[in-house]
Formats: C-alpha cells, structure tokens, sequence
C-alpha cells in the first residue's frame, strides 16, 4: 500500500540525490549523495518541463551505470 511517510519512517538510504531547484532538502544520513543542481521547471513553457525530465533520466541512466560499475557506493 502506498502512503506518505515521514522521513524517520523509512530505512537509511545508501545514496542520496537531490534535485538542486533551489529548495532545501531535510537532511537524510547516507554514504553517498549527489545534488543534480537542477533548476525549477515549476511555471515554465512545455519545453523546459520537457528538457528537466530529459535531463533527469539522462542522470538516471549515469547514476545507474556508476553503480553497476561500482565507482559509487551503493551499500
């Protein structure tokens, strides 16, 4: 079942990401964390929606290469 949780509720995490965007981000204890350094697509043409979510899968895709190649930690 799906709900939201606080974040004392959920296991540690071994990596961290956040998304940049501007906004500060609670503090989550990890072995390895990233900021995207993102910026806001929230109230912008189609076109930068677009190119954010293209840009995060792109980020994605490397996150999930650097961690099958264990030149990250992900335990």
């Amino acid at each position: 079942e799906q709900y939201s949780k606080l974040i004392d509720d959920i296991p540690q995490p071994n990596i961290g990401i956040t998304m940049g965007c501007n906004v500060e981000c609670p503090y989550l204890p990890c072995q390895y964390r990233e900021d995207w350094g993102l910026d806001d697509p929230t109230e912008q043409s189609d076109e930068v929606f677009i190119n954010t979510a293209q840009k995060i899968e792109e980020k994605v895709l490397d996150l999930k290469k650097r961690i099958t190649e264990k030149s990250i930690p992900a335990s």
